[in-house]
């Protein structure tokens, strides 16, 4: 089978040239990684509107995909993509066994763009135990034995899975980890508030994927993501 020719393009950061923020980006490139495919990843720096986005992909935000000369331009379109082309047995499948696993959480972000950008003072309480209660749901999913842990062990009381849907990255981890990573980041620098220690679930998610090159390597510095923000937050007095 002839090799395919994969080129992912990405949001560039403020210096025109590494990795932007963009928890879209950062999901597709993830899923690339761990489908262990030969690709080629490009950065746009979308303040100089390059002439590349004008010819492949007009009216377009990264990321898009452009597989043996083909654009593809809607993240959820290219993820189904690529999960039906890169298939078993050259590569692996990635989506979750449980449905669970994408919809735990999944209000996370929404719930942090209402905090982090909310402009009066006086909501910050009610916003920011909204974003408490998503990231205890979260907690509880993960703290809670799946189908396949309690047939080993059927009085199984708390979870001990390394990622939302087992002891491998899939896409829910590929969606979730990008926001998570953000809410974290831009949370304790601009509103002191840190994911609470006794979300245990969260914490030793958290502390699983850290050190993965899946995610290190695809994700953006803490200063492009703080800078990313700047211009929404309240500013502190």
């Amino acid at each position: 089978m002839a090799e395919s020719k994969i080129e992912l393009f990405v949001k560039a950061s403020d210096d025109g040239e590494s990795i932007g923020n963009s928890p879209f980006c950062q999901r597709l490139f993830m899923m690339l990684m761990l489908k262990g495919v030969p690709f080629t990843l490009t950065t746009v720096d979308m303040k100089r509107a390059p002439e590349i986005l004008k010819n492949l992909a007009p009216g377009s935000q990264p990321p898009f995909l452009l597989y043996n000369g083909e654009v593809k331009t809607d993240t959820n379109k290219i993820e189904e993509f690529l999960e039906e082309t890169l298939a078993p047995p050259d590569f692996p499948y990635l989506a979750p066994r449980y449905k669970e696993s994408y919809t735990a959480g999944d209000d996370i972000f929404h719930k942090f763009s209402a905090y982090i950008k909310n402009p009066f003072p006086n909501q910050d309480e009610i916003l920011e135990k909204n974003l408490l209660k998503s990231l205890l749901k979260l907690d509880q999913y993960l703290l809670q034995p799946l189908k396949y842990e309690l047939k080993s062990e059927p009085e199984l009381q708390e979870s001990c899975r390394k990622f939302l849907d087992g002891d491998s990255l899939t896409l829910a981890d590929c969606s979730m980890l990008p926001k998570l990573h953000i809410v974290k980041t831009v949370c304790k620098y601009y509103r002191q508030f840190e994911i609470p220690k006794d979300l245990k679930g969260v914490s030793r998610y958290l502390s699983n994927t850290a050190e993965l090159k899946e995610f290190k390597y695809t994700c953006p510095s803490t200063e492009e993501i703080l800078l990313f923000y700047r211009s929404v937050v309240r500013p502190q007095k």
